[in-house]
C-alpha cells in the first residue's frame, strides 16, 4: 500500500467512524479489511445494499482506497427506509422524513455525506428497489455486503438475488447474524447458514467482528438450498436490529 493510499483509507475510516449508522468501529473495520482484499483480488466491483447515511459505504470505500486499484462500490438503497426504520419504531428519526412527501428520505444527507469525504470516484449510489436491480444486474462482482431490511422478505431476496453475483473466491458479508434470538433477528442468521450449507461458500474467520459474518464464494450454491431455506422463513415476521451507532456529530 502506497502512502498516499494509506492517507486517504485511514481518512475515510476515520470519517466513517463519525458517521451515523448501524455499524460498530470493530464491524467497520473488519469491513474496510474485506473490501481491501476484495478490490485487490481484482474479480469486480464491490456492491452493498443498505447505506442509510454512508457509515457503511466509507468504511467499504476505505477498503478500496487502501488497496490503490480503480475499482468502485456500488451503494444500492432506495433511501425510504426499511421496515424498522419506519415512525414507531425503535430506529426512526424523524429528520429524515420529506415534509412534502411525508416519507422517510435519506438520500439528501447521504449523498452530502460522500461529497463531504470527497469519495464520489469511489462509489456509486444506485437508488431503487435492491430486488429490481439484482434481476437486471449482471456483472460479476468481488464483494457483496447485504444490510438492507431484516424482515424476512427483504432479506432473504437481497441474499437470493445478490449473491449469485458473486465470483468465485469474492466475499459475501453479512450484518445482524446472531446466534441467539435473544439477541436480534432471525433472517439474517438464516441466510448466513443457508449460505454455508449450500455449498457455495465458506468462512472467512478473519474478517467475523460482534454480529458481522463474511464467507468466501467457493463455487454456484444449490438452489434447492436456497429455496427451501426461503420458503421455511417466509412466515417469519420482520424484527427489530441494533440501534443505530449515535458516534457523529451533526452532518
Amino acid at each position: 500500500m502506497s502512502s498516499e493510499s494509506a492517507r486517504r483509507s485511514n481518512a475515510l475510516r476515520d470519517a466513517a467512524s463519525e458517521t451515523t449508522g448501524f455499524l460498530s468501529v470493530d464491524e467497520g473495520e473488519a469491513l474496510r479489511a474485506a473490501a481491501s482484499h476484495a478490490a485487490g483480488a481484482r474479480l469486480g466491483p464491490l456492491l452493498e445494499i443498505g447505506s442509510y447515511l454512508g457509515r457503511s459505504t466509507l468504511f467499504l470505500a476505505a477498503g478500496i482506497a487502501a488497496s490503490g486499484t480503480s475499482t468502485v462500490l456500488y451503494s444500492i438503497d432506495h433511501h425510504h427506509g426499511s421496515e424498522e426504520m419506519q415512525a414507531g419504531w425503535p430506529d426512526h428519526e424523524g429528520s429524515l422524513v420529506d415534509e412534502a412527501t411525508g416519507k422517510m428520505d435519506s438520500l439528501p444527507r447521504w449523498r452530502q455525506r460522500i461529497e463531504a469525504c470527497n469519495a464520489d470516484d469511489l462509489v456509486i449510489g444506485v437508488i431503487g428497489s435492491s430486488a429490481r436491480i439484482a434481476s437486471n444486474w449482471s456483472t460479476t462482482l468481488s464483494l457483496v455486503f447485504i444490510d438492507g431490511g431484516h424482515g424476512a422478505a427483504v432479506e432473504w431476496a437481497d441474499y437470493r438475488g445478490w449473491s449469485p453475483k458473486l465470483a468465485p473466491g469474492g466475499l459475501l458479508a453479512i450484518h445482524d447474524v446472531f446466534a441467539d434470538p435473544a439477541d436480534g433477528g432471525r433472517p439474517p442468521y438464516e441466510c448466513y447458514l443457508d449460505a454455508l450449507a449450500s455449498g457455495g461458500f465458506v468462512e472467512a474467520g478473519d474478517y467475523a467482528a460482534d454480529s458481522l459474518r463474511v464467507l468466501v464464494a467457493t463455487g454456484p450454491a444449490t438452489p434447492a438450498a436456497l429455496t427451501r431455506a426461503s420458503k421455511r422463513s417466509a412466515a417469519t415476521p420482520p424484527s427489530i436490529t441494533s440501534a443505530a451507532m449515535t458516534t457523529a456529530a451533526e452532518e
